[in-house]
Parts: structure tokens; sequence; C-alpha cells
């Protein structure tokens, strides 16, 4: 089945500029992954072109299989015990101010991938002082002590995309569970740490589900969310339902805001990193 043709809305530049060709360079150099490439996001060029990156710890391959997600999946090489040296070291000689964490899933591994998470977090504080962390975590099949494990070494924000509404996420998510990450969002919230969510819109959702969504979130104590347009990855994925309007976009950015959201970002390239600098409080 083809790929349906993307509106004008959803056209963008090809990635170039200098800023871009040196965060290329260091992340080649220093043999890190980014979600920015493994996901193929659209606004590669825009964050690296401004020296900003979402790395992707754990390696690339994924040991779960979502149907809207370009990363790999299979069975992942062995943890690297040099990964938060290298990345803490990399984050300095980039000059970042604020930085964005994600992994793949690990659940080859006894905790997850928690332990690394955490020594992640401490080395890039502890080589950078200054920087603000923002950390996009899975949902460690929902073990309180892993996820304060992560909350523990104080990054600014954590983040955990719902991805998408109730109904829906049987066919697109692997393994992972509405409700799970619902309460993964509690635990956030009980942690004493800033929350975060998202989901991706154009999957055949109904406005009434986005509304239910975004009421499930705000009762879970999720402050910070957004929402952007799903692009099908390959003809192997999800199909696109629909592409939505831009101006729509913007009318749901309100409504989530006047349901309890303090900050909104929807768009329809917005992705859960876009701009993640400007939420810091």
């Amino acid at each position: 089945m083809d790929i349906k043709r993307k509106p004008d809305w959803l056209k963008i530049s090809l990635p170039h500029g200098s800023n871009y060709l040196q965060v290329k360079q260091i992340v080649s150099n220093h043999g890190l992954h980014t979600i920015c490439s493994s996901g193929k996001c659209p606004n590669i060029g825009e964050c690296w072109g401004i020296g900003t990156a979402t790395f992707m710890i754990l390696g690339d391959i994924c040991t779960r299989s979502c149907k809207f997600c370009a990363t790999r999946t299979g069975k992942p090489f062995p943890v690297d015990p040099e990964e938060p040296t290298r990345l803490a070291e990399s984050v300095k000689l980039m000059g970042l101010k604020h930085v964005v964490i994600t992994s793949v899933d690990r659940d080859d591994l006894e905790d997850g991938g928690a332990s690394t998470w955490a020594s992640v977090i401490y080395s890039v504080k502890n080589k950078n002082p200054d920087i603000t962390i923002e950390v996009l975590i899975p949902d460690f099949d929902n073990r309180v002590e892993l996820i304060q494990l992560i909350a523990d070494a104080q990054p600014d924000i954590i983040s955990h995309n719902i991805e998408t509404v109730e109904r829906l996420t049987p066919y697109i998510r692997s393994r992972a569970n509405y409700k799970t990450s619902l309460d993964v969002i509690r635990k956030i919230v009980v942690s004493r740490r800033v929350s975060k969510s998202g989901i991706m819109l154009g999957l055949g959702e109904t406005i009434d589900e986005i509304y239910k969504t975004m009421d499930d979130l705000v009762a879970a104590g999720c402050e910070i969310f957004t929402m952007g347009q799903y692009l099908q990855p390959t003809k192997d994925h999800f199909e696109v339902a629909e592409y939505i309007q831009p101006d729509e976009f913007y009318r749901l950015k309100i409504e989530g805001l006047r349901r309890g959201f303090r900050i909104v970002e929807s768009a329809p390239l917005v992705r859960s990193s876009y701009h993640a600098e400007t939420h810091i409080c």
C-alpha cells in the first residue's frame, strides 16, 4: 500500500548548515545514537542547526515493535559501560545548555536499563553542572522502583508518551498499555519531577477521544503535553488515516490549556522533544 501524499504544510527543507554538520560529526565520532536519526524526525535540520539533539541511549535496537516507530527492532547488543561518560563529554563538547535523552526499550535487561539511565543522568550533570535535562523514558513495565531510580537522579523533566488514544493503543503499541502509561505519569508526579506526555494525531482517533486522553493525563498530574502529526515511516508501518490541518492543531492547543495543562505544544511537526528547552520552569 502506498504511503499517503503529504500536504504542503508538512514539507521540510533538507538538513544543512555548519551547526548541523558539526552536531552530525560529533554524534558520529563519539559513537552516539539519536532519536533524531533513528526516528526519522522531521525537525532534525532545525534542531541540529541550532546545536541541540535528542540522544538515544542503550543502543539503537528496540525489544518492542510498535507499528508507528521507525527505530529498529530485534535483539540488542550488550550495554556499553562507557556510554555515560562518552555522552557527558559530547554534551560538553557541543556546549549544550539543555539536553533531551531517550532510549529504546530494553526488556532483555533485568532492570530495563534503568541503572544505565541513572548513570547517564549523573554523568551528564557532573560534567556539565549548569545543564538542564529532560528524559523521555519507556514504561519499565510500570515498576515503581525503576522509575524512582531515574527520578532520584533528578532530571528536570520526566516525559513518557502515551502515544495515542486508548482505543487505538492495541493496534500501534507493542506490549505498552494505555492505563500503564497513565500509571507511569502518576509515579513521575509522586516522585516530584515535572511530568510530560504526548500523542500523535492522524491515526484515526476522534475528537472526543483526544479530549478524553487530555482529561486522563491532566487527572494523572501531567503538566506538559505535546501533539504532532503521525507520519508513516515505511509502507510496513501503520497507515496515516488523516492529515490534520494546522489550524486544528492550534485549536487543540487552546483546548489543552483550557483543560488544565501548563504547557501545550501542538502543530503538525511537533515531536515530544521539540522546543523542549523552553519547557523548563
